[in-house]
């Protein structure tokens, strides 16, 4: 019994000394426990006050006033964000902006089987709305900062955090969008880093199996279809009708499919993935690559939603509404059609291959209200890549890491736009399903958010340091 006490103890002070890896791990804790659940929704919250309170976080840990800028878009009081600056010790090398948004999805109590706005560890995972997107990141970054200025740590190269509002489209402005416009001083850099990738875990034992980086992301642009018509008395129809119009529009929107694009990030996603998947997939993966018009290769990744979406364009309807009452002809109908546009490819072309679709010039295609940019994909260069491989293959060896494109979309396009890369890369590894974003009971797991505040603090000394 005193032999099996003594093993025990042993092995507790190992499991403690491994904890103690981690300098700073309470505070850290703190910190996000605190950005948690300040709520950040467009109805309830405020950004504004998130911002201040990781402000007057890096303040107490020695950052100057002149460090840290607070920022408000005008007439928008609670969609404030912050930009904090560890100095570099070389004026003429280009600063590394680490970038995250503060903002989060409603979630409402009645739904949710804990309180969204109260962070809960249980069975390994932290439980709240944000505990992943995107105040995971936000937290790490800024405790990377606190982190290194206790250090007494000074990067050759400036390191910049901006923590921006309104990347969740709730209503908020869009933070990083108002920085690139009117303070692109504020975050000039020689790239980012933001949210997008991270790693993927298996559905059996939750181990990894690859850890993505996102070079380049999907445009979102919404596409309004319109059929017009004079109307009139419905006990007298005429063949000539605006919502059988429409019906016939979207039908050649439906059973339109855009062609196969290919770009670096996506022959590298297949190229890597292949051998990973395997089976007639894998094959289909390296035929795609070496020939994007193989139609039979297409057509098997394709039936994936997932690999469709990467491998092409994609339009799809998502509102409909017509007429103005149940006893009259329709004089007006119309439709959303929302679509992801392939890094590259302008919304003029998307609009034009609609038009071409539906085949009917009486069908009006126009375009709302302007994309948030049109999205390049960053070069995935030896600089930018080598460093997370290095780190990555410390972490968890043997672990492939591959390039993605992002169907989504995330506060990466706004930066593009201006001429600053910027990557997705993490470190959070989830489990299949994504931590729930979004959705109920949004999760992260304990050890995943450990595992990627410390890839994160290696990841950037590495660039910062970087010639």
């Amino acid at each position: 019994m005193l032999k099996f006490a003594a093993a025990l103890a042993a092995t507790t002070m190992l499991a403690s000394a491994a904890h103690a890896q981690q300098p700073g791990e309470a505070n850290f804790r703190a910190l996000y426990k605190e950005l948690v659940e300040t709520n950040t929704t467009f109805s309830a919250g405020s950004c504004t006050l998130a911002a201040e309170r990781m402000a007057a976080r890096l303040k107490a840990a020695g950052f100057a006033d002149s460090d840290l800028t607070l920022f408000t878009p005008p007439d928008k009081p609670k969609d404030g964000g912050l930009v904090a600056v560890l100095a570099g010790k070389d004026p003429k090398a280009k600063a590394i902006l680490l970038l995250a948004h503060i903002d989060v999805v409603e979630a409402k109590r009645e739904d949710w089987e804990r309180d969204p706005f109260t962070l809960v560890e249980e069975n390994g995972y932290f439980y709240a709305r944000g505990a992943s997107d995107d105040k995971a990141q936000a937290a790490i970054w800024t405790d990377l900062l606190i982190r290194l200025k206790q250090e007494g740590y000074k990067p050759r190269r400036a390191l910049k955090v901006a923590l921006t509002c309104g990347e969740e489209g709730g209503g908020q402005v869009n933070g990083a969008a108002w920085l690139a416009e009117n303070r692109r001083d504020l975050i000039d850099a020689a790239f980012a880093l933001n949210e997008g990738a991270g790693g993927a875990l298996d559905s059996a034992g939750g181990k990894p199996v690859v850890h993505n980086i996102q070079a380049g992301e999907k445009t979102s642009s919404s596409f309004r279809l319109e059929a017009v018509n004079p109307g009139g008395h419905s006990s007298r129809p005429v063949p000539d009708n605006a919502i059988y119009q429409l019906a016939r529009a979207i039908d050649g929107v439906a059973g339109y499919t855009f062609p196969v694009q290919m770009n670096d990030t996506t022959r590298a996603y297949f190229t890597k993935m292949a051998p990973i998947v395997g089976g007639a997939t894998g094959a289909a993966m390296t035929a795609i690559v070496a020939n994007p018009k193989d139609a039979a290769a297409d057509a098997t990744l394709s039936k994936d939603a997932n690999y469709n979406a990467i491998l092409r364009t994609t339009c799809v309807a998502t509102q409909i509404s017509g007429g103005h009452a149940q006893n009259a002809l329709p004089q007006r109908a119309n439709a959303t059609i929302n679509c992801r546009i392939f890094p590259g490819e302008s919304p003029a072309a998307v609009r034009d291959a609609l038009v071409k679709a539906i085949g009917d010039a009486k069908v009006e295609v126009s375009q709302p209200s302007k994309s948030r940019g049109e999205k390049t994909a960053p070069p995935l260069t030896a600089q930018v890549v080598g460093p997370i491989e290095k780190i990555s293959a410390q972490m968890w060896p043997g672990i492939p890491v591959v390039p993605v494109l992002q169907a989504g979309g995330t506060d990466a396009g706004p930066l593009i736009a201006v001429g600053i890369p910027t990557y997705g890369v993490s470190g959070i590894f989830y489990d299949p399903d994504l931590g729930r974003l979004h959705g109920l009971n949004e999760r992260i797991g304990v050890k995943s958010l450990l595992d990627a505040r410390e890839f994160s603090y290696r990841l950037v000394k590495l660039y910062a340091e970087a010639k």
